[in-house]
């Protein structure tokens, strides 16, 4: 299956692996590489810039195949050095980076200097323009339905992603919402060269998170999320659990949020915890309204190749019939 992105990083299918806390180290980015896919690492699972330099030794030594690190430019509770993991993932020659939250621009004259191909996940299309003027070599473009920030102007991809299609010239990814070989022919029809699946990879065998995480997402329907830090302009889709709607609940009280009403609520360190533990209730962790799509918890390989006999057979199959 060949398109501007397969080309580009130098993978058998366009699918990248979605950057996510508390889920993306070394073994499932390996995973998803050695399926033929495009694994992806999450810096900030590292504590600090050395530990990264660790974590991305692991993944060399479980996959010959292609990655990328994603660095994730948020607001954060403890403040974070971005230019010390940037430093880390040139020294350690890694050629694909996916940013995501704010814009990459302090970072970009260190990323161009080192070869890197940059990845920037953008929840508008005006943020996607900008992104390419920057000079990220592919945009993926983030919808509504996504898990994690979909950011604040609540457009689904169905809409997104074609609006994004007719501004860019850089391929762009498909991300938000997404776990069929359905969608993804859909996608690439909108315009996409290829798909990013974050909650998908977390229901899988080697996913680094407690069996009974994954058997939530298998159970949860569509309507299982909720979104929180409306009120702060910080909007994160999670699964729904007795935490995510008290913090809800808080939000929705009359005059503005306190965040330190929420604060020892939304903690990540609480999230993390409930993801190993397997406690659904522990903490807020993320997950995707494509979790109502989501009935098996296969291999990273099964995953992969049923996705893209689902996309062939959507192509070649049932909408050739149409014509």
């Amino acid at each position: 299956m060949k398109t501007k992105i397969t080309e580009l990083f130098n993978i058998k299918y366009p699918i990248v692996m979605g950057g996510m806390m508390h889920v993306g180290r070394a073994e499932l980015a390996a995973a998803v590489s050695n399926a033929g896919a495009l694994g992806i690492l999450t810096a900030l699972n590292s504590k600090t810039p050395d530990d990264l330099r660790v974590e991305i030794k692991k993944l060399r030594s479980l996959t010959d195949k292609p990655f990328g690190v994603n660095l994730t430019l948020l607001p954060t509770l403890v403040p974070v050095n971005y230019e010390e993991y940037i430093r880390v993932v040139c020294e350690e020659g890694v050629k694909i980076v996916e940013t995501a939250g704010r814009s990459p621009e302090p970072l970009m004259p260190a990323m161009t200097a080192a070869g890197i191909k940059v990845i920037h996940k953008c929840t508008s299309v005006r943020h996607a323009i900008k992104a390419e003027k920057l000079g990220v070599a592919v945009a993926s473009v983030d919808g509504f339905e996504c898990a994690g920030h979909p950011g604040e102007d609540d457009v689904p991809n169905l809409v997104l992603l074609p609006a994004a299609a007719r501004k860019l010239t850089i391929p762009m990814i498909a991300s938000g919402g997404i776990g069929t070989g359905a969608q993804m022919a859909a996608c690439l029809a909108l315009g996409a060269e290829g798909i990013n699946m974050g909650t998908r990879f977390m229901a899988t065998k080697e996913a680094p998170i407690h069996a009974e995480i994954k058997k939530a997402i298998v159970e949860g329907s569509e309507r299982d999320t909720a979104l929180i830090l409306r009120s702060l302009t910080n909007t994160a889709r999670v699964y729904k659990n007795k935490i995510a709607e008290e913090v809800v609940e808080i939000e929705n009280k009359p005059g503005p949020t306190d965040f330190n009403d929420i604060k020892d609520l939304v903690q990540g360190t609480r999230g993390r915890e409930a993801m190993d533990s397997g406690e659904i209730n522990g903490g807020i962790w993320s997950s995707g309204m494509v979790q109502g799509l989501i009935d098996s918890i296969p291999s990273c390989q099964d995953v992969v190749e049923k996705i893209v006999t689902d996309c062939r057979f959507q192509v070649e199959s049932r909408l050739r019939n149409m014509i």
